[in-house]
């Protein structure tokens, strides 16, 4: 087995177009780096913010008296 060192050695090495693929295709080999697995430990996690409360609540009483002033996504 390579050791990190190896690794990050042999990547070096490779053509400028071959780290370009390794880039592009690094969250294969990383699925934890994916933006939704990130995003999945962000709403699991139950720590209290209530600051981040505070704020969403504001917005949600506000959309609650002008609904209108927030534009559709989609």
């Amino acid at each position: 087995m390579s050791t990190a060192r190896e690794i990050e050695e042999a990547i070096r090495s490779l053509p400028a177009s071959e780290r370009n693929k390794l880039l592009h295709n690094i969250s294969d080999l990383f699925p934890e780096l994916s933006g939704d697995v990130q995003w999945e430990r962000i709403i699991r996690d139950e720590r209290p913010r209530p600051a981040l409360t505070h704020m969403l609540d504001e917005i949600e009483d506000e959309f609650r008296r002008e609904p209108g002033e927030f534009p559709e996504v989609g």
